[in-house]
């Protein structure tokens, strides 16, 4: 292996810096990005045949339910070790004991911070003009940050010590490519490309233009585009590959004391904020589904996605022990490990089974298109209709 280490006289193995090994980390994943590149390039029929609003829709719709869940564990304090709640130790209250106003995780304080935060996304809702009510969510997040300082939750020592601004390369490290991951970072990658044209179905759902039809394709086209390019250029800029979440973050880690708030900021606050805003992704993947015509072939396809996805996000740790090896073939085990991530991802195994089935299934006719084809039983519906009332 790349990295170091130190073994005590008790046992005790102490990890060193290890510059290698994270340059192999950003050489691989620079490599294995020009994957979804290339995938790109797909023309826009094979895009639009691959990916159609049932898949889009339901991929969306999971990522959501399992953003939600992140929502929520922050709102309770933090995602941390402090969630266990252990009696003892440095985690026996969130974030850590050291913290100003430490509370056990789901402490009334959390929830009130966070509740402070939705409440308030509802008021501006419904009191704001419309331009207060598109961007509400900043909103309750800047209410949230300042009732957070105002009452000492609010860690200044780290704003105070970050730097205004970096800059990248200002520490490098030596690029190379780890054979044992290229196969998990493929899939990583071809799971970054779904999870792609779920964001930006979704973002093109909020902004009110249409999902389907040529320009939509091409905005599908740029999007995985721009998401490969975005993790090869992140990795020569030292940083791991970006997901389609993660755009924004590379702004805000050039202005260190602007990320430096959002650091001190209380993770129920944050919590509170993101949990309104995941469920806006959850609502959008609705939204998008809402479109389709919901024939017999088509709720068969999203019952069986959200039968596994769902019961995924319930139980993340349902596939753990089927495969079982003990071997020392690191690539074996990176396989292994990948697949056990794309199993135990819900909106990532819904839209492989999405996929699968809406590309083997037949089509079959929808129950209006039987009604359009026989013109007189509808009218004579209209017809009992007109006479009930």
């Amino acid at each position: 292996g790349f990295c170091p280490s130190t073994t005590a006289s008790d046992g005790t193995v102490t990890n060193l810096a290890c510059p290698q090994g994270y340059g192999a980390i950003l050489g691989t994943s620079a490599v294995c990005a020009f994957l979804e590149i290339g995938l790109s390039f797909l023309p826009p029929k094979v895009l639009k045949r691959i990916f159609p609003p049932i898949v889009t829709g339901t991929t969306v719709f999971l990522i959501g339910v399992s953003l939600i869940t992140a929502g929520f564990e922050s709102w309770g304090g933090g995602a941390g070790p402090c969630m266990a709640r252990p009696e003892t130790g440095y985690f026996s209250v969130c974030p850590n004991v050291g913290a100003a106003h430490a509370a056990p995780w789901g402490d009334p304080q959390w929830i009130g911070l966070g509740f402070l935060v939705f409440v308030t996304i509802i008021l501006v809702e419904y009191f704001g003009s419309p331009f207060l009510k598109n961007c509400q969510v900043v909103v309750g997040l800047i209410v949230g940050i300042i009732a957070a300082a105002a009452t000492g939750y609010l860690n200044t020592a780290s704003i105070d010590a970050a730097p205004v601004v970096t800059f990248i390369w200002v520490k490098t490290f030596p690029l190379s490519v780890y054979g044992p991951a290229v196969i998990p970072l493929l899939i990583v990658y071809l799971v970054s490309m779904i999870e792609a044209v779920g964001d930006v179905t979704a973002s093109c759902d909020v902004s009110r233009v249409e999902v389907d039809g040529p320009e939509f394709e091409k905005r599908i086209q740029g999007g995985v585009l721009a998401d490969g390019l975005n993790s090869f250029l992140s990795a020569l800029c030292t940083n791991t590959p970006l997901a389609t979440f993660a755009q924004n973050n590379g702004i805000i880690a050039l202005t260190s004391k602007f990320a430096a708030v959002f650091l001190a900021t209380p993770d129920a606050v944050i919590g509170g904020m993101t949990t309104f805003l995941f469920s806006n992704v959850a609502v959008s993947g609705m939204r998008i589904l809402a479109y389709m015509k919901w024939t017999r072939r088509d709720r068969f396809i999203v019952s069986a996605a959200l039968s596994i996805g769902l019961g995924v996000n319930l139980v993340p740790n349902w596939f753990s022990y089927i495969i079982t090896y003990t071997g020392n073939n690191q690539a074996v085990q990176g396989l292994i490990d990948s697949v056990e991530v794309i199993v135990s991802t819900g909106f990532c195994i819904s839209a492989i089974i999405t996929i699968f089935l809406n590309l083997i299934l037949p089509e079959d006719e929808d129950e209006g298109e039987l009604a359009h084809a026989n013109p007189g039983s509808t009218e004579l519906t209209e017809v009992v209709h007109v006479h009930e009332l």
